[in-house]
């Protein structure tokens, strides 16, 4: 988990996968119908490293492997237990695929 533990905003989540690439990771969730981001809300659709996680004092190569997850008003229990269910395969077929 990247961040402080307990100082945070709730339901948002920013998870570093060593190995995976967060761009490999978006992709192959998203082919499970689950949404993630590779950075901030404000980042929508910018291939950079997440400037979140490099401010906080992360490298390059951290930021390029983390996820953020963000629950809302409308995320259900079975949209978390769709993330939770796909995310080790996820992972695994990222790692294997390396970083970039």
């Amino acid at each position: 988990v990247i961040g402080d533990r307990a100082s945070r905003l709730p339901g948002n989540l920013h998870v570093h996968f060593p190995g995976a690439a967060g761009e490999t990771l978006l992709f192959l969730l998203d082919q499970e119908g689950i949404s993630v981001s590779t950075g901030s809300a404000c980042q929508a659709g910018v291939t950079e490293p997440s400037h979140v996680v490099m401010a906080i004092g992360r490298d390059e190569r951290t930021a390029r492997s983390v996820l953020r997850i963000t629950l809302g008003r409308t995320t259900t229990a079975a949209d978390i237990e769709a993330l939770l269910a796909a995310l080790p395969g996820a992972y695994e077929r990222a790692r294997a695929a390396g970083t970039r």
